[in-house]
C-alpha cells in the first residue's frame, strides 16, 4: 500500500498585489503550506500508524521553491517527495492542475488497473482559491472512488471508513481502494517535525519532473490550454457606514431606536463597456449547445433550498440569451418523481427524473455518471450547481468527464461578452461566473470557454423564485446505464437533521458565537436566540469556522466563505474576530451588531451597532432585555 498525500504551497493573502493588467500578482509573496493540506499531511500518517507496510509519499506541483514543503513532509515522516515544476503550467486552472498531477501520479505507476494499491489524501481546499475542485478532478482522471470534506478516516479490514461532513450532520462512508480522501481542518492536528526527521530531509532529494518527464503534452495545460480564465480582478470594498459605539445594552437600545448611521453619499463610478473594433470577428464558440441545466439535491425527502435558489439565476440567464432558451434540471433519487412539479412551480421548463431504489441517499460515482449522460444527451451551455459539500465534489469530477472548466462559490452570474484583441475575436454570448476570492478581499470574473460551461453558486446568494402552482412545465423519465462499478462506495450511516439549514436562510435574527464563545460552549448564544423566539421573533444560532472547528457546532451552522451566506434582518456577532471569511457570509444583513471584549476587533469595522465587553457579562444582561420584550426594533 502506499498512502500518497497531495500538497501545495500558496501565497500568504495579506502580501497578495493586483498587477497592471488587473490580475493578481503573487511573486512578492510570501508562501506557506496550504492549512488544509497540512491536516492532509497528518491524515497519511495517521493510516500509516493502522497499516505498517506503507509508504508514505507527497506530492506537488509548483516552482522549484516548493522543494522546502516537500522537505518539510519528509521530516514528518514521509518516505519520498516528488514535485512537477514546469514554466509550462503556468496559469493553469483547476481543470488543468487536476489532469497534470493525476499524470504525474500514473507515471509513478498509480491508476485503476495496476497492480499497486494506494490511497491518495489531499486538503479540502486551497486558501488561495477555496475551489475544493482538484481532489475530485484528480480522482476522476484516476478513475478511482472518493470522499470529501472527510474529519476522520480509519483502515478497517481492507476498507477505509470515512466520516463525512454533510449540510445537518455527517455521514460514514466505506470505500474500497485505491481512493482519494479530501481532509478538513476538523482532523487531527498536524504534528512537529521530529529532529530525527528534520535531519532526513536535510539530505533527502526531491525528484523533480517536467512536463517531458511525464509524457503530459501541453494542449490542455497552463494558461493557453485551461478551459477556464480569470477574466479580472477587483478589490472588495464595503460600503457599510461607520459603527455606532455602545457602551452598554441600554445605550445599544436607544442608539437602535435613533438608528443606525448611513452613508451620505456613495460615488458609483459606472465604467463605459468597452467596444471591440469592428474589424475583429464575432464567434460562437458553443457549437450548438443550447440550454441551461441544473441539478436539484434532495434533503430529508425535500428539493434543498439551495437547489431552489439556483433557478433565480438560471431563469435570468435564460432570459438574457433569449431564443427560447430552457431551464432543465436534473432530480436523481428513490421515490422523488412528485417532487418534480415543486421544481416546476418555481421556475424549471424541463425536470429530467431519475428515479431508482438504489439512488435515495447522494453518492458521488453514480450521481456523476448519470450527469455526464444527461449532459452527453441534452447538450447544454450551462450547468449551474448549489456549493453544498455534494455540489463542491460533484461539479469538478463532471467538468473532467465533460472536459469542461469549472468555477466555485459563485456570488453573481451574467451573460456577458470576452474580447480577445491578441486574436482579434468576440466570444459571445458567454457566461461570466463572479466568485470572491483571495481571503474574499477580491472579486474574480471567471469565463469558460468549453460548454457545459459549469458553475456552483453559494448557498444563500440568490432568492428562491416565487411558488407558482400555474406555472407550466414538462416532465421526463431517463433511465441512465450505472454499472457495478458505480456501486464501489457503501453509506454505512446518515446522521441528519435540520441542524440549523433551513431556518438560517430564514431567520429574521441570527446569534452567531465566535472564538470568544467557547468557553461556555455557546450556552448563553442558544439562550439568547431561544429568549427571541419566545417573543416571536424568528431567530436562530450560528457560528462561525473556529467553532466548528472545534468541533462545538456543527458545519451546517457555520456562517462564512466555506459556510453560509444569509441575510438576516438582524445579526449578531458575539465573540467574533470578523475575518474576511465570515464577514463574507453575513456583510448583506440588514443590521449587524457586534459583541467582542477587543474593541480592536475588525468585525465592528464592518458592524452598525457594538459593544466592547466580555461575552459572560454583556449576554446575560441582553438576555434579560429580550425576556423583557426588547427585539431590537422588529415588529412581532
Amino acid at each position: 500500500m502506499t498512502i500518497i498525500s497531495l500538497m501545495k504551497q500558496v501565497p500568504v493573502p495579506s502580501q497578495m498585489r493586483m498587477g497592471d493588467d488587473g490580475l493578481m500578482d503573487r511573486t512578492k509573496a510570501k508562501s506557506m503550506i496550504n492549512i488544509d493540506c497540512s491536516f492532509a499531511l497528518e491524515a497519511g500518517l495517521q493510516l500509516k500508524s493502522m497499516m505498517s507496510d506503507a509508504k508514505l509519499i507527497v506530492c506537488s506541483m509548483g516552482p522549484p521553491s516548493f522543494e522546502m514543503s516537500l522537505k518539510t513532509a519528509i521530516s514528518m515522516g514521509y518516505d519520498e517527495a516528488y514535485l512537477l515544476s514546469d514554466r509550462k503550467l503556468g496559469g493553469s486552472d483547476t481543470y488543468a492542475t487536476g489532469l497534470a498531477i493525476s499524470t504525474m501520479l500514473k507515471h509513478l505507476g498509480f491508476g485503476k488497473g495496476l497492480d499497486e494499491d494506494f490511497i491518495i489524501v489531499a486538503g479540502r481546499q486551497t486558501s488561495d482559491g477555496d475551489t475544493a475542485h482538484v481532489p475530485s478532478q484528480v480522482a476522476e482522471n484516476l478513475n478511482i472512488p472518493q470522499a470529501t470534506f472527510i474529519e476522520d478516516v480509519q483502515f478497517e479490514k481492507g476498507k477505509i471508513v470515512a466520516k463525512r461532513i454533510i449540510e445537518g450532520g455527517f455521514q460514514t462512508l466505506s470505500l474500497s481502494t485505491p481512493c482519494a480522501l479530501s481532509l478538513t481542518p476538523t482532523g487531527i492536528s498536524p504534528r512537529r517535525p521530529t529532529l530525527a526527521g528534520a535531519v532526513k530531509a536535510r539530505s533527502a532529494e526531491v525528484t523533480v519532473f517536467s512536463i517531458d518527464d511525464i509524457n503530459l503534452s501541453d494542449e490542455k495545460i497552463g494558461l493557453t490550454g485551461s478551459p477556464t480564465i480569470v477574466a479580472k480582478v477587483t478589490n472588495i470594498k464595503s460600503d457599510r457606514a461607520p459603527v455606532i459605539m455602545c457602551a452598554d445594552v441600554e445605550a445599544l437600545k436607544e442608539s437602535i431606536k435613533l438608528g443606525k448611521n448611513s452613508l451620505e453619499s456613495v460615488e458609483k463610478k459606472v465604467k463605459k463597456k468597452k467596444e471591440a473594433p469592428e474589424d475583429f470577428e464575432k464567434v460562437d464558440f458553443r457549437d450548438g449547445a443550447s440550454g441551461i441545466l441544473t441539478w436539484a439535491e434532495v434533503v430529508n425527502g425535500k428539493i434543498s433550498r439551495p437547489s431552489l435558489e439556483l433557478l433565480t439565476p438560471a431563469k435570468r440567464l435564460a432570459s438574457a440569451l433569449q431564443n427560447n432558451t430552457k431551464v432543465r434540471t436534473l432530480l436523481i433519487g428513490s421515490g422523488v418523481e412528485d417532487l418534480a412539479k415543486e421544481l416546476i412551480y418555481h421556475g424549471s421548463d424541463e425536470v429530467i427524473v431519475v428515479d431508482d431504489v438504489r439512488l435515495e441517499e447522494y453518492m458521488i460515482l453514480p450521481f456523476s455518471s448519470i450527469f455526464a449522460q444527461v449532459i452527453k444527451e441534452y447538450r447544454p451551455e450551462i450547468a449551474l450547481f448549489a456549493a453544498t459539500t455534494a455540489g463542491r465534489e460533484l461539479a469538478p469530477r463532471i467538468g473532467v468527464k465533460t472536459q469542461s472548466g469549472v468555477t466555485a462559490d459563485c456570488t453573481a452570474l451574467e451573460i456577458g461578452e470576452h474580447i480577445d484583441r491578441k486574436k482579434k475575436v468576440v466570444y459571445s454570448p458567454i457566461l461570466e461566473s463572479r466568485r470572491p476570492t483571495y481571503g474574499e478581499s477580491k472579486l474574480a470574473t471567471i469565463l469558460g470557454f468549453v460548454c457545459p460551461q459549469i458553475s456552483t453558486a453559494r448557498a444563500g446568494t440568490f432568492e428562491v423564485p416565487t411558488r407558482d402552482e400555474k406555472a407550466k412545465g414538462e416532465i421526463k423519465v431517463y433511465e441512465p446505464s450505472l454499472s457495478e462499478d458505480d456501486f464501489l462506495t457503501k453509506i454505512v450511516e446518515t446522521i441528519r437533521g435540520e441542524g440549523g439549514l433551513s431556518n438560517l436562510f430564514e431567520a429574521d435574527v441570527i446569534v452567531a458565537g465566535g472564538r470568544g464563545t467557547l468557553g461556555d460552549d455557546m450556552k448563553l448564544i442558544k439562550e439568547l436566540s431561544s429568549a427571541l423566539n419566545e417573543q416571536g421573533i424568528n431567530a436562530e444560532w450560528a457560528s462561525s469556522r473556529p467553532v466548528v472547528d472545534s468541533g462545538i457546532c456543527e458545519y451546517a451552522r457555520q456562517i462564512g466563505q466555506t459556510g453560509k451566506t444569509v441575510r438576516p434582518k438582524v445579526y449578531i456577532a458575539v465573540g467574533v474576530s470578523g475575518a474576511i471569511q465570515h464577514i463574507a457570509g453575513m456583510k448583506e444583513s440588514e443590521s449587524i451588531i457586534a459583541i467582542n471584549k477587543n474593541q480592536k476587533e475588525a468585525i465592528f469595522s464592518n458592524a452598525d451597532f457594538g459593544i466592547v465587553g466580555e461575552y459572560s457579562e454583556v449576554l446575560p444582561e441582553l438576555i434579560k432585555q429580550v425576556k423583557a420584550g426588547f427585539v431590537f426594533g422588529l415588529k412581532v
